[in-house]
């Protein structure tokens, strides 16, 4: 089974650099956006053979989540549970017999760190809603999680260090997610592999000098270790500032 996840950072205006031939490429069972940016019925992309889930944010123009999926799930849930996070449209859930799947589009701490604390009651809530999944079947959790986990996971950590995306806090939740029992798949099959981001900022050449962060990921459940096959960042894919990450299991 193969999985694909971009923040393609608006629905919209990907659709006009090409969307339909990536999505066609990719030739995913799964597909999982962020930031799509847009309301219901903004946009019109009806790929043949999947069914397809959105979720907006109330504000126009922010944030929200997109499933297309060629299996339909057995149900699907919009958010994790708790009003709190119920206005941004930043979480999807589909269960399938076998596995949840779990999008996401975690919240920016912001700058000055505006949005830290609530970025650090998401973490909780989203980790015990994941928790509360895996008791139930496996899960497979992915999406921009809005952090770079180790300083291997971006050009400049020095710099950045205390920055939104790699605070202290944001690592430490990041570690205590894996710790309750989830994977990261690209770091379990390549440790030690340097200089593969998953975003870009638009300022100073940063894509072109692949001065980048890997902050686009999929985690897994432990007991599926054993199926994955391989965690992909498709990094020569534009049209937005982050590239699709892709994920192989043998289910």
């Amino acid at each position: 089974m193969k999985m694909v996840s971009w923040n393609v950072n608006g629905f919209r205006a990907v659709l006009q650099k090409g969307f339909a031939g990536t999505f066609a490429g990719f030739d995913a069972d799964i597909v999982c956006l962020q930031e799509t940016k847009m309301q219901p019925g903004q946009a019109a992309f009806a790929p043949a053979g999947y069914h397809q889930y959105w979720y907006s944010a109330e504000k126009k123009g922010y944030s929200g989540t997109a499933v297309f999926s060629r299996m339909q799930p057995l149900n699907v849930v919009y958010g994790i549970g708790k009003e709190e996070h119920s206005h941004e449209g930043r979480a999807i859930t589909l269960e399938f017999e076998a596995f949840y799947l779990v999008n996401v589009y975690v919240p920016n701490s912001q700058k000055e760190l505006a949005r830290l604390d609530y970025r650090m009651r998401w973490e909780d809530d989203l980790r015990a809603y994941l928790c509360a999944l895996d008791r139930e079947k496996p899960v497979v959790l992915c999406g921009d999680l809005n952090v770079a986990h180790e300083e291997i996971d971006l050009k400049n950590p020095k710099p950045n260090r205390g920055s939104a995306g790699f605070t202290d806090e944001e690592r430490a939740k990041f570690t205590q997610l894996l710790e309750s029992g989830f994977v990261d798949t690209f770091r379990a099959l390549y440790p030690d592999a340097a200089g593969r981001y998953t975003w870009w900022s638009y300022q100073y050449h940063a894509r072109a000098t692949n001065a980048g962060w890997r902050i686009d990921y999929f985690l897994i459940s432990e007991r599926l270790r054993e199926k994955l096959g391989d965690a992909l960042i498709f990094s020569e894919v534009m049209g937005s500032d982050h590239c699709p990450v892709g994920l192989v299991l043998a289910l």
